[in-house]
């Protein structure tokens, strides 16, 4: 049975599962619910691939950092407070990643450990 929100504007904006307070009933085979779960639009996909590639790229970025400091190419202490507080939590996510992957067995989708990770340079 789903459930959806709606924004201001009456559009869905999330479905769920259950019942929670200002959500609504719908048909499974509502028409608004199919459209909202089949965004599959020209601009959607176009989107996704845009996400996808920054993603893509994001990961990039930081293996050139890792590799730059790995080989003193630069300090970490060369990148502004905030840069370091954004590349240390992105550092712990990945660990943290990469632990569930070890406890977990991920698969092609495992994210690799890097030299930096292991000489602790975050």
């Amino acid at each position: 049975m789903p459930y959806i929100m709606r924004n201001a504007e009456g559009r869905i904006i999330a479905v769920l599962s259950e019942e929670v307070e200002g959500s609504e009933f719908v048909a499974a085979n509502d028409h608004e619910l199919t459209s909202f779960l089949q965004n599959d639009s020209p601009e959607a996909r176009a989107q996704q691939e845009l996400l996808e590639s920054d993603l893509g790229i994001i990961r990039i970025l930081e293996d050139l950092i890792d590799i730059l400091i790995e080989r003193g190419a630069i300090m970490f202490s060369d990148f502004p407070e905030p840069a370091q507080r954004k590349l240390l939590a992105r550092r712990g996510l990945r660990k943290e990643f990469a632990y569930m992957d070890d406890l977990f067995g991920g698969g092609e989708d495992a994210l690799p450990q890097t030299d930096a990770d292991e000489d602790g340079l975050f």
